[in-house]
């Protein structure tokens, strides 16, 4: 689903972040970009919504450029993250 789409529950816009919640499904996540970072949001089973950031920028930059690959990059650069920290 495209972060375009009417329907997408969170929209990043000159002013903020809008999200709408009850649009979201459980456990789902779902990204925007503001402010050259990757915002992720999923809601989970109890309705809490959790938000996380990306700044990396070359993860910024290729979710940007194929939001449909989302999780695989988001998996990638955690990997490298990973290995760096050893």
């Amino acid at each position: 689903m495209s972060a375009i789409d009417n329907d997408y529950p969170v929209v990043a816009e000159h002013d903020g972040i809008k999200i709408k919640t009850e649009k979201m499904i459980t456990d789902n996540l779902y990204h925007c970009i503001y402010d050259n970072k990757v915002f992720l949001f999923y809601k989970d089973d109890q309705s809490l919504l959790h938000c996380y950031e990306v700044q990396h920028p070359d993860a910024v930059r290729e979710i940007a450029e194929k939001p449909s690959e989302l999780q695989s990059i988001l998996k990638r650069y955690a990997l490298i993250t990973q290995e760096k920290s050893q």
